[in-house]
């Protein structure tokens, strides 16, 4: 089961990034070209809020029910602060997918207000780049592969 929902979580990964940036690209083209802000670009943030949601309930029950990693952490959590990998999984990395998922959220909230388009751009813009921030920060690099784990 681990290894199934491990791998599902890195193929959600990918598409979490790429509709990030998208959404980034679309915003700031909107932002500085002053385009009006569309049904598409709407609907790109919702996706991406979706695509978030659910990469972090499948690493909730990682990091709650299936890895070996927090479990060890758990086991003696004093010692796994001073250990660099295991204080990336038991805290880091949860704490980096929280702020991004507080971020995605946060923006959509913002986005059913009334507001000039070109504030919606620019929002986007911003949150869309925290988001990707918080991600790129928290993602295990020595771990993510460009091939997708199976």
């Amino acid at each position: 089961m681990y290894s199934s929902i491990l791998a599902l979580h890195s193929v959600i990964r990918w598409i979490v990034l790429i509709l990030l940036i998208a959404g980034l690209i679309k915003a700031l083209s909107g932002w500085l070209g002053r385009k009006h802000y569309l049904a598409n670009d709407n609907k790109l943030s919702l996706f991406t809020m979706i695509a978030i949601d659910l990469n972090v309930l499948l690493g909730a029950l990682l990091y709650l029910v299936f890895s070996p990693m927090t479990k060890a952490a758990f086991s003696d959590f004093g010692a796994a602060m001073k250990e660099s990998g295991l204080r990336f999984w038991a805290v880091e990395h949860i704490f980096a997918m929280l702020l991004a998922l507080t971020m995605i959220h946060v923006l959509r909230k913002r986005l059913k207000r009334e507001m000039p388009d070109v504030v919606k751009h620019k929002k986007s813009a911003v949150y869309y780049l925290l988001t990707l921030i918080f991600i790129l920060s928290g993602i295990p690099w020595q771990a993510a592969r460009f091939d997708f784990v199976w």
